[in-house]
C-alpha cells in the first residue's frame, strides 16, 4: 500500500511546485517583455518606482508597466542639424552641431533607458559652450530612431559604435572624440569599449548600473517587493527575448577592460544605482579615473540640481583634471 500510493503523493508535492514555476516564468516573461519592447500607445510612462504609491506598486506587479515609445522634445537652443546614419540595429537619428568657432574636439552624447536625444540639450550646451562639436543620438526605439526595443545597454553598444564611425567618417572631423553617458547610456559606452573595439579619447559617465541583475534588483527593493529567484528569472527572460545572455550584461565586468581616462559622476541617494555598484565601477576601470559624488542627488540629471558642481567637474576633467588628482597624466585639450 505504501509503494502505491508513493507516486501519488509525489505528483501531489510536485505538481503545485512546478505550476507555481510555471507562472513565475510565465509572470517574468510578460514583465521582460514590457521593459524591453516600446508600445506605440501614447500617455505617460510608469513613473520610477521610489516615486509610486503603493497602490500603484502593486498595479504594476500585476499589470506590467507602460513603456511608450519615447519622443523627442524640443531640440537645443544652439543651431545643429538633424543627421542620420545606419547602424546594426537600424538607422539611428542625431543632432549635430558645432561650436562658433573651429571645435576642440567632439562630444558624443548618449541618453539613459526610456529617454532620448532632447533630455541631454543642456548637458550639449555646455560641452558646445567649452568650444566642442556634438552630436546628441537616439538610441534604436527612441526619438527619431528605427525599432521599438530597448537591450537596456547590450544592442545600444553597437549604437555607440555606430555613432563613433560617423563621427570619424565626417571629412575634417575634429578629435579628440569624449564619449558622454546617462545611466543605460554610460553602460553601453563602456560595453562599446571592452567588446566593440571602440577607442574614444575621453569617457563621461554618469551613474552607470553595475549589473543587468543587480539594477532589476534594485528596482525590486524600491518597490519594497521582495525578489526572490523572480530577478534571475527576468533577466534570463529578457535576454532570451532580445538575443543576448541578459546575467552576463556587467558594467563592472565592462569596466576592468576599459584604459580610457573617464570621469564618473554618481548621486549618494541614488535608490537605483547603488554606492557598491558605482565603487565597484570605479575600482574596475583600467585607466586614468576621477570619480565625483553629488551629495543628495537621485537617479536625476545633475546639471539640472547641481550646475556649478557639474559644470567644474566637467571643465576641470576636460581640462586636464587627472593630472592633479588621478593616477596618470592626460589632458584632452588643455586649459579651458
Amino acid at each position: 500500500m505504501l509503494v502505491s500510493r508513493s507516486p501519488r503523493l509525489v505528483r501531489r508535492l510536485l505538481l503545485p511546485g512546478a505550476a507555481a514555476f510555471g507562472l513565475l516564468n510565465a509572470v517574468a516573461f510578460f514583465h521582460a517583455r514590457a521593459l524591453t519592447r516600446f508600445s506605440a500607445a501614447a500617455g505617460p510612462r510608469t513613473a520610477s518606482p521610489e516615486k509610486l504609491t503603493p497602490a500603484a506598486k502593486l498595479w504594476v506587479l500585476l499589470a506590467g508597466v507602460r513603456n511608450p515609445r519615447p519622443v523627442n522634445g524640443p531640440g537645443p537652443a544652439f543651431p545643429y542639424q538633424t543627421v542620420h546614419f545606419e547602424g546594426p540595429n537600424g538607422r539611428l537619428e542625431a543632432w549635430y552641431g558645432r561650436p562658433a568657432r573651429a571645435p576642440r574636439g567632439t562630444v558624443a552624447l548618449f541618453h539613459g533607458y526610456a529617454s532620448d536625444k532632447s533630455r541631454l540639450a543642456a548637458e550639449a550646451a555646455y560641452f558646445r559652450a567649452l568650444g566642442y562639436a556634438v552630436l546628441l543620438v537616439d538610441f534604436a526605439g527612441s526619438g527619431g530612431s528605427a525599432g521599438t526595443r530597448t537591450t537596456v545597454g547590450h544592442r545600444e553598444a553597437a549604437d555607440v559604435a555606430a555613432a563613433v564611425r560617423w563621427v570619424g567618417a565626417r571629412p575634417g572631423a575634429p578629435g579628440p572624440l569624449v564619449l558622454y553617458g546617462v545611466s543605460m547610456g554610460a553602460v553601453a559606452v563602456l560595453r562599446a569599449e571592452a567588446e566593440l573595439g571602440v577607442r574614444p579619447a575621453a569617457n563621461i559617465l554618469e551613474c552607470p548600473f553595475g549589473s543587468l541583475r543587480q539594477t532589476v534588483r534594485n528596482r525590486f527593493a524600491a518597490l519594497h517587493v521582495p525578489a526572490g529567484p523572480l530577478v534571475d528569472i527576468l533577466v534570463f527572460w529578457g535576454g532570451v527575448q532580445n538575443g543576448f545572455w541578459g546575467p552576463g550584461l556587467s558594467a563592472e565586468r565592462y569596466a576592468a577592460q576599459v584604459a580610457t581616462p573617464t570621469l564618473l559622476l554618481w548621486g549618494s541617494a541614488d535608490v537605483l544605482v547603488t554606492r557598491a555598484e558605482t565603487d565597484a565601477v570605479f575600482a574596475n576601470l583600467a585607466g586614468p579615473k576621477v570619480r565625483h559624488d553629488f551629495a543628495g542627488a537621485g537617479h536625476e540629471p545633475y546639471l539640472d540640481r547641481f550646475p556649478a558642481a557639474w559644470q567644474a567637474q566637467v571643465r576641470g576633467f576636460l581640462g586636464g583634471g587627472l593630472k592633479r588628482g588621478g593616477p596618470a597624466t592626460f589632458s584632452v585639450v588643455g586649459p579651458l
